[in-house]
């Protein structure tokens, strides 16, 4: 009877071991097939696949516009309350009256905070590669604003050409009345406004991943995809960047709020992962957003500025050209160009109205086409995104067909 029993137990353990087989060789195979996926995707660009690149980025325009077409005529109550309040607001702008100087006022600081509010965006939302914006814009305005500061003894330069250019006023005070808190002060509104336009970027990995968790679909999304991935192999993680996303995301799960904020407060290129983990395990929406405004807009932003401010003293710039031309050989070749800039720049300042003698200074130039090339090349990762989009879409309906066979 033993015997029988043992006999019987055998074909048993044969057969869970082949079932545990074929689930382990099935699981490779759909990770061989996404792995193969994505490198077809990732291989759609501009500058090796133009003619394919450019169709599909076309096709997934239409796509998202037909879908943004269809969410507002869902909202169209909403949509047309706004319309209303647009044409009551533009009535009031156009007619003549005492409420003129105030409507142009509202007018210029609301211009200027959208400007600094789409720059944050752009910087932060994950649209092709992300422009980065503090780099290219706000670093330079705080660093313009801190050696006019120094120059001119005073933050109170005349309004118009500022914030346009900047002009020292005619009855400036000793540079020695110039302090960081008032130099802060100065650059507070824009600096805030595109650290409050950074946290609103962070919004769409956020709630990419809650409507994911909440309906339990596959959601078109990398970085979800990795995230899910880490997850199922967490114990298994040796590298420093996986066992960093790791950390990221014990903190924001166990810490909630304070975590949150802690990892928003400093600059973090893991953020985008404290996004998706604050929506796949359904934090609620003002606990994710207010801690990522007050840390992004408010304790980031105030290092950041705070940063900027102090390496464009003008005791440091004068100490960085003085040590750039003690450099062997190369150093006075580099340090010319930087002495001429810098005194540009102070001549400018003296000169109201544009009336300063226009010199080209290459670093000047350089500067521009980096920017110029920076931008482009953010044009060209979005037109590849999208792309990508578009070929992972037929990817999968190539795969339902396949189910539906």
């Amino acid at each position: 009877m033993a015997a029988n029993g043992a006999n019987c137990e055998q074909p048993q353990r044969r057969t869970g071991t082949k079932d545990k087989l074929n689930g382990k060789s099935a699981e490779l195979s759909v990770r061989e097939r996404r792995q193969k996926e994505k490198e077809e995707r990732l291989s759609l660009v501009l500058w090796r696949r133009p003619v394919i690149t450019l169709h599909y980025f076309v096709l997934e325009t239409l796509i998202k516009l037909k879908e943004l077409t269809f969410k507002l005529w869902q909202r169209r109550g909403m949509v047309f309350l706004f319309l209303v309040l647009c044409t009551v607001f533009y009535i009031g702008y156009s007619s003549e009256g005492t409420h003129q100087h105030y409507v142009q006022y509202l007018e210029k600081k609301f211009l200027w905070c959208v400007y600094w509010v789409g720059l944050g965006i752009l910087s932060s939302v994950g649209l092709g590669t992300g422009l980065h914006t503090f780099l290219l814009y706000l670093g330079p305005h705080i660093a313009s604003v801190t050696l006019a500061a120094y120059e001119c003894g005073s933050i109170d330069f005349p309004e118009p050409p500022y914030p346009d250019e900047i002009v020292c006023p005619e009855d400036g005070s000793l540079a020695s009345n110039i302090s960081l808190l008032t130099i802060m002060s100065k650059v507070r509104l824009e600096a805030c406004m595109w650290g409050a336009g950074t946290a609103i970027g962070e919004l769409p990995p956020y709630f990419m991943a809650r409507a994911a968790r909440q309906s339990g679909a596959d959601p078109e999304d990398e970085d979800y995809e990795e995230f899910e991935e880490m997850l199922e192999q967490a114990k298994d993680a040796q590298d420093f960047v996986t066992r960093a996303k790791l950390g990221v995301q014990h903190m924001v799960q166990k810490v909630g709020f304070f975590g949150i904020l802690a990892c928003a407060s400093i600059p973090n290129p893991l953020f985008d992962l404290a996004g998706i983990t604050c929506g796949h395990f359904l934090v609620p929406f003002w606990t994710f957003f207010g801690a990522t405004l007050i840390g992004k807009a408010i304790i980031k932003m105030h290092i950041q500025k705070l940063f900027v401010i102090i390496t464009f003293s003008k005791h440091i710039v004068e100490q960085m050209v003085s040590l750039i031309g003690s450099v062997p050989k190369v150093g006075p070749l580099l340090q010319k160009p930087f002495s001429q800039y810098l005194e540009a720049q102070r001549n400018k300042l003296h000169h109201a109205g544009g009336r300063a003698p226009a010199e080209e200074n290459w670093l000047a130039w350089v500067f521009e086409k980096v920017v110029l090339v920076m931008v482009c090349y953010f044009i060209i990762s979005i037109v590849n995104s999208m792309a990508q989009s578009y070929a992972k879409r037929l990817q999968q309906l190539r795969h339902s067909e396949e189910k539906t066979k």
